[in-house]
This record gives structure tokens, C-alpha cells and sequence, in this order.
């Protein structure tokens, strides 16, 4: 069978970019059940209020609800379990000690297939205030004006 090349993102959690100023970014591999694959290439997978852990030194996604797939009848797992995420454990040390500085959390950004395997994209964010979010709309709608205006005067 032909591996497929190219990355097809499943689901996005915008919400993340609004709550968090995110620093970096990391990719990590997903350990799941074929049915919970299966219903992820159905695109039933929602992010929103997901974040991960390190326990035992081990990667741990907590939060993400996958539909049970509808045709799996006994194999199907609990939507909302942990699931372990795959990454060397070299870099879960490196973002071990930089989650234990203040404030830094490790959230979910995307679900995408790279190839056959499923693949999450992580950030490690800082948490925003409330004025640091009336910043960034207030800045949105700034460049959405500009914008709009630049296309007028375009237009004419």
C-alpha cells in the first residue's frame, strides 16, 4: 500500500490563540485504538478545553473528546480517556522544565494526519489577561480596517 505524503489537518483549536500567547511550537505522535483513528479521519475530534501533562515521564493529552465511531460496536473507547502522546523523551524533559516556569502550559493547537499516522501539534503557551486579549481584537480589527480601506482604494 502507498504511503500518503503531505500533512490534511483535522481540527484547530482557535481558541488557544485566544486565551494564550503561544512560544513554541512541537509535534508529537498520538498512541489510539483503530476505531478512534478511524473516527478522526471522519473528522470527529474536538480540542476545545485540552491540555497536556507529564507524569512519570510521560506525555499525556487530557480533554480531547474522539467520537466513538459508529461502526465499532465493543472496540470503541471512552471518548474522553487520556491518551498518551509519543515524543523522545529528551525533549519531554526540555518541556518538563520549562512547564515548571511560572505560568507555562502545554495546549493542543491541531489534530492532522502526516502521512497514515495522526499527529498533534502542541504549544507551550502563557496565559493571557483579560487586557491582553482586548489588545489583540482591538488589534484584529485594526488590520481588518486597514485592510478593508486598501481594497477600496483599489477598487477605484
Amino acid at each position: 500500500m502507498a504511503q500518503q505524503s503531505g500533512k490534511r489537518v483535522v481540527a484547530k483549536n482557535p481558541k488557544a490563540y485566544h486565551d494564550y500567547f503561544i512560544e513554541d511550537t512541537y509535534e508529537a505522535g498520538v498512541a489510539l485504538a483503530g476505531t478512534e483513528v478511524k473516527s478522526i479521519r471522519l473528522g470527529n475530534v474536538n480540542l476545545k478545553d485540552s491540555f497536556c501533562v507529564i507524569k512519570e515521564g510521560q506525555l499525556t493529552l487530557l480533554g480531547v473528546h474522539i467520537s466513538p465511531y459508529e461502526k465499532g460496536n465493543i472496540f470503541n473507547k471512552e471518548p474522553r480517556r487520556p491518551r498518551q502522546l509519543l515524543m523522545h523523551k529528551r525533549e519531554i524533559y526540555r518541556l518538563g522544565a520549562k512547564m515548571q516556569q511560572s505560568g507555562y502550559a502545554l495546549i493542543p493547537l491541531s489534530v492532522y494526519f502526516s502521512g497514515p499516522r495522526v499527529k498533534v501539534e502542541l504549544g507551550l503557551a502563557k496565559g493571557k489577561k483579560l487586557y491582553d486579549k482586548r489588545d489583540s481584537a482591538a488589534q484584529r480589527d485594526a488590520k481588518r480596517e486597514i485592510d478593508r480601506r486598501m481594497k477600496e482604494q483599489r477598487t477605484r
